[in-house]
């Protein structure tokens, strides 16, 4: 039996796998398994945690719910940091993933402030499959043009900023966009709403898992998109379907520092040989 941790992050759900002094073979057919909610643990993403370095304090591999690795994933990215912080006794931790090195800090009342590092805007590093200036484009999807912008958060976002994002139509056109040819690693999806000049709701399409009740770095692209664009200050609350984060993009370094919470849910085992 392989113990597991059930963890959240505003609803953004998680299994995850400590790997750090016991190797645990995971492969995407195992993940998309694990990650089924009616015959598997259930989660929007599985997370591995594995041995650090002599610069972090663990190393993070993230398999969306279809099996999928992923490059990040700033919720996770949380927990874990709430994990190992209380595990240690510690107030700040660094965690390495194939996004980059996170520097995570306890910001008091189970909150965890996560610096995510400065975001990518150039439309190569989304990727995009053609030069666009990211702060605003359009592209064309099934006959009509619809107006985006993109950020890179160590994983690629399409931002729809929109007039009510509680009537956005998040499962229709979500996987579309998600798949489309401008996006060659496919996309998460964000529809945003800017309420005033300090809150944002948005509402998320998270690539190769659907409608997740948060995404961080979809938050963090989101904030970035708003502020790029005059819509929003530099610190900004936005509001997700599971609950509200905390951003800011520093004007000092360009970095963006998102707080939010992250929760254990639950702990168990399970048999990996006969699932």
């Amino acid at each position: 039996m392989v113990p597991f941790r059930k963890m959240q992050g505003l609803g953004n759900d998680f299994a995850v796998f400590d790997a750090r002094t016991r190797a645990i073979a995971m492969t995407p057919a195992l993940a998309q398994r694990l990650a089924d909610r009616h015959f598997g643990i259930g989660c929007d993403t599985l997370v591995m945690v594995l041995p650090g370095s002599a610069t972090a304090d663990a190393t993070l591999r993230f398999f969306n719910a279809d099996g999928g690795e992923v490059e990040a994933c700033g919720n996770a990215t949380r927990c874990i940091a709430r994990l190992l912080m209380d595990e240690r006794g510690l107030a700040r931790v660094r965690l390495d993933s194939k996004a980059g090195s996170l520097l995570c800090s306890d910001a008091g009342k189970g909150l965890v402030t996560a610096d995510m590092g400065a975001p990518g805007l150039d439309w190569k590093e989304i990727p995009l499959a053609e030069a666009t200036d990211t702060m605003q484009f359009q592209f064309a999807l099934d006959g009509r043009a619809l107006t985006a912008s993109a950020v890179s958060m160590g994983n690629p976002h399409c931002i729809l900023f929109v007039g009510d994002a509680e009537k956005a139509p998040v499962a229709q056109i979500g996987p579309l966009i998600e798949t489309h040819a401008l996006f060659p690693s496919r996309v998460n999806v964000e529809f945003a709403q800017v309420l005033d000049k300090s809150r944002i709701r948005m509402r998320v399409w998270e690539r190769g898992v659907g409608i997740t009740l948060a995404c961080g770095t979809g938050a963090c692209a989101t904030a970035v998109a708003a502020i790029r664009k005059g819509l929003v200050n530099r610190q900004v609350e936005v509001i997700l379907d599971g609950g509200s984060l905390t951003l800011e993009w520093r004007e000092e370094d360009g970095h963006v520092l998102m707080t939010g919470p992250g929760v254990t849910s639950f702990t168990g085992e399970i048999d990996l040989d006969h699932l």
